[in-house]
């Protein structure tokens, strides 16, 4: 997808689990890396994407979302399922420019806004959020992909 400053963007792969594996064991999240490879072809091939940030060595970062279509709305939303940057990559930016790619994603797959879930106690989540650009909307937090003033729903 892109390099920026020795920071490489690019869709997450089987190769990537046993890092991505560990990555997401020090965010809670206890999955095996044959079983997060799966997950990961799983949910490529079914629409939605996973990127990953490597700048050196194991990976720094991870988004992963999931165009949502709904009856009540023309166009799908893309739903962050997962975002989760290393302890100590933190407060560099590396979250926000997993956001652009991810944003950049979802709009190729014609959403027309991005959804995060963020549970209580989850504050600086909600922070981030906050800080690039989401709103609340219940428990959900919400961003327009639409440029500003383009008109289009």
């Amino acid at each position: 997808m892109g390099n920026r400053y020795g920071l490489e963007i690019r869709a997450a792969a089987a190769p990537d689990a046993a890092g991505l594996a560990v990555l997401l064991g020090e965010a809670g999240a206890g999955i095996g890396a044959a079983d997060l490879a799966a997950r990961l072809e799983a949910l490529q091939r079914h629409g939605g994407t996973a990127l990953v940030a490597v700048e050196w060595g194991p990976p720094s970062g991870l988004v992963a979302l999931a165009p949502v279509f709904t009856l009540e709305a023309a166009r799908p939303f893309g739903l962050i399922t997962t975002l989760v940057v290393a302890a100590d990559s933190r407060r560099r930016g590396i979250g926000r420019v997993l956001l652009k790619a991810a944003g950049r994603a979802a709009r190729q797959a014609a959403c027309d806004r991005l959804l995060m879930s963020v549970e209580p106690g989850q504050e600086a989540l909600r922070a981030f959020c906050a800080a690039t650009g989401f709103t609340e909307a219940g428990r959900m937090q919400a961003r327009s992909l639409l440029k500003r003033g383009s008109g289009d729903a």
